[in-house]
């Protein structure tokens, strides 16, 4: 098997210089690096990737940690990180802690042990252990997603108040008042935020919010669709169903459909998050959405930053937090 210092010795090198040209090659110069090229390829030397995460104190690999790797939100983001990361000559790791923090935990130690360059985390903790484990970590992070109070790092997410907020600004102007909302988990900031958003919107407009129409989905397909049912049952029935995310929304398309409602003819749908297919789905969901590509771009080039440039490693934590857009379909009627 060849090594290190056949290559040098083909390229008539110091071996610390093939080092340097495998590890950082814009340290050298192109003439050097060019010849390094060659007798790599001519000696078929393969790098082993365990040494030079040694020899540097980390390795190339990044870490992307999310609760659920089967959620499309996820998996745009993931993409457009792995094709920024490859660009810089890393790799993404990716870890299904499947919403559960004690396992969070444990993934995110087994990847610091393995010298993982910096993650890109959507935090599933919320208390104060989990903020002082997150602020002992020496590694850079990028927080996405979930915006946890007390954690001092990078976050990029989206306007969830804003979300609750645009749905619901619509369901009134077609003239709903009995509007339902199905929420997620309490102690996540894109559930809360969202629905501050529904909350303030109807208080703005006069209009009181029926406690029993707020249901909690725990953003879950399965809760989503027994929050849908507890709401289809009642006396009085909702006009309007707002889901905040797109599990429980289509869930309660789901409960609708089974208890014979029309949607929009019966009662009228609108949902937080895109879902694939969405464009095949009868009725044609009202959603707003959240710009993956671009909060994947963010958490990329923010974490790449981070990681290669000094400066960018003793920055003061930003927040980057973007606009979510209204897609108009037609599971919304006026009344």
């Amino acid at each position: 098997m060849a090594t290190i210092r056949d290559v040098a010795k083909l390229a008539d090198v110091s071996v610390s210089t093939v080092s340097l040209a495998l590890s950082n090659p814009a340290r050298v110069s192109p003439k050097t690096l060019e010849k390094i090229r060659h007798a790599v390829a001519a000696v078929g030397f393969v790098a082993d990737p365990l040494a030079q995460s040694l020899a540097r104190g980390r390795s190339r690999m990044v870490g992307f940690v999310v609760g659920n790797v089967g959620n499309p939100f996820f998996g745009d983001i993931r993409r457009e990180l792995e094709n920024y990361a490859l660009d810089h000559s890393h790799f993404v790791l990716v870890t299904d802690c499947s919403g559960k923090t004690e396992r969070e935990k444990a993934m995110v130690e087994h990847l610091i042990g393995l010298k993982t360059a910096g993650l890109a985390l959507a935090p599933s903790g919320h208390d104060q252990d989990y903020v002082d484990f997150i602020g002992g970590l020496n590694v850079p992070i990028v927080c996405f997603d979930q915006k946890v109070a007390g954690i001092e790092r990078d976050f990029v997410g989206s306007d969830n108040h804003l979300a609750g907020a645009m749905l619901t600004e619509h369901l009134l102007q077609l003239g709903h008042r009995r509007i339902a909302f199905i929420t997620g988990p309490s102690h996540m900031h894109t559930a809360t935020e969202r629905y501050r958003g529904f909350v303030d919107t109807m208080a703005n407009a006069g209009v009181e919010v029926n406690p029993n129409f707020v249901v909690d989905g725990q953003f879950t397909r399965t809760a989503g669709y027994e929050a849908a049912m507890r709401l289809l049952i009642q006396p009085e029935r909702p006009t309007a169903i707002l889901g905040a995310n797109n599990a429980v929304a289509l869930s309660a398309l789901q409960a609708m459909q089974e208890l014979g409602f029309r949607c929009p003819e019966d009662i009228s749908l609108a949902m937080i998050d895109n879902v694939q297919w969405s464009s095949v789905i009868t009725p044609r969901i009202t959603m707003v959405v959240q710009d993956t590509l671009a909060l994947g771009g963010i958490i990329a080039r923010r974490l790449m930053h981070r990681i290669t440039n000094p400066q960018g490693a003793v920055e003061p934590p930003q927040d980057f937090v973007l606009t979510p857009k209204f897609v108009p379909g037609n599971s919304c009627r006026r009344i």
